[in-house]
């Protein structure tokens, strides 16, 4: 029987912008002249806009935004005459999706040490979740705007999928950058038949180096403050029983420093976020606490682990099957890391999962060239789970 969850609740009245991430009221959208001829011929002239520059790093020149009451569709700009309907951020000035406020927005940190491999788990997990997972779940997955259609296919999918090869480390947050922004539509019944429910989806992949200390992470990951869900990876090869277990032939990554190890990366992760929640309680965000690079250790693996099993298709998440996946990789855990993760995990956070991921499915070669193409393991897992807290997707109980 198929469990639909009731969903988290958003926390707070206030928006939360999916390009920047800052808070504001419905009633403080802003709006962006169209630039077109008002009704007494007069058009607005296009300039460079300091907050895309500084929040986002965009150079356009762009008609000038100015305020008026957010919780209306249209506005009337006040230097041309002309009507618009483009609502954009109150602090970057990014357009705001359709009818953002009216729909329900999630979004998911994605936070990793250097060689991690996120940008690379980002790029597959959306080339999935586009594919393979969207008509599993008979949903549509789209960016939401046209500069999200054309990075993502430009800078992340042709150089991998049709490139065969992966793609360079992500830039500190210090280098203005912006997330990608999607739209995950399906259908729903309702009292006067089925209509779309969309749900729109924010990624930032952060570059290692911003949490290789408290204070970066403070300065420059402020979206984790209004995260909805945290998905952090975790690389088994910067522990030092799981590099023992590798199959032979594996990409060692160079040796990194305490400030990278998985166990350190989690604790300023926690750290932050128990600003926010407060000591005296245990942390209610959902975490998905990911193993990448899966596939170099499968076959060190008992022919019946879970982890060698094939990844589910059904059009909903497996609890059981995810909850089979958990206690797997505990015990992986405990042999690899002496069980330090999994204490701090249970200490600290109310609603955590373990996964086993591998985004390529194989090592890559010594040129960074992916022979054979990419063929990703459980990469969706973590983010359907986490989509199933929300009750954006159904789970089901039981084999």
């Amino acid at each position: 029987m198929t469990l639909p969850k009731p969903p988290l609740a958003l926390r707070g009245d206030r928006l939360v912008c999916p390009y920047c991430y800052s808070r504001f009221a419905e009633r403080e959208i802003r709006f962006r002249c169209t630039g077109r001829p008002g009704p007494d011929g007069r058009a607005c002239e296009p300039a460079e806009d300091p907050a895309l520059r500084a929040h986002l790093g965009r150079r356009e020149h762009l008609p000038p935004v100015f305020t008026a009451d957010g919780r209306r569709a249209q506005a009337r700009c006040p230097g041309c005459s002309a009507t618009t309907g483009k609502q954009v951020c109150a602090t970057c000035h990014a357009q705001l999706p359709v009818n953002f406020g009216r729909i329900r927005s999630r979004l998911i940190a994605l936070v990793g040490a250097r060689d991690a491999g996120k940008t690379v788990f980002m790029t597959v997990l959306i080339h999935e979740l586009m594919n393979r997972v969207g008509s599993r779940f008979q949903a549509s997955v789209g960016g939401s705007d046209d500069h999200t259609r054309h990075r993502f296919r430009a800078d992340y999918e042709s150089p991998l999928y049709d490139g065969a090869r992966l793609l360079g480390a992500t830039r500190r947050a210090g280098v203005a950058r912006e997330p990608l922004v999607f739209r995950f539509t399906t259908q729903r019944r309702g009292l006067t038949g089925r209509r779309p429910h969309h749900t729109l989806l924010s990624f930032f992949d952060t570059a290692g180096e911003d949490l290789t200390s408290d204070a970066s992470v403070e300065e420059n990951l402020r979206y984790l403050n209004n995260a909805d869900g945290v998905i952090l990876l975790l690389d088994p090869l910067q522990m030092r029983g799981a590099r023992e277990a590798a199959a032979a032939g594996t990409r060692m990554p160079a040796p990194g420093g305490a400030e990278n190890l998985p166990l350190d990366m989690l604790g300023r992760v926690t750290d932050l976020l128990l600003r926010k929640e407060g000591s005296s309680r245990l942390i209610r965000v959902p975490i998905a606490v990911c193993l990448t690079k899966l596939d170099a250790f499968l076959e060190q693996l008992d022919a019946g682990s879970p982890l060698r099993r094939p990844q589910p298709t059904a059009p909903y998440f497996d609890e059981s099957d995810s909850q089979d996946v958990h206690a797997q990789i505990r015990q992986l855990l405990d042999r690899w890391d002496g069980g330090g993760i999994d204490g701090h995990v249970a200490n600290h956070y109310a609603n955590a999962r373990y996964f086993g991921v591998s985004a390529l499915g194989h090592t890559p070669d010594a040129d960074n060239r992916v022979q054979g193409g990419v063929r990703p393991y459980r990469v969706a897992d973590p983010f359907l789970w986490m989509l199933s807290e929300f009750g954006v997707v159904p789970s089901r109980e039981g084999a």
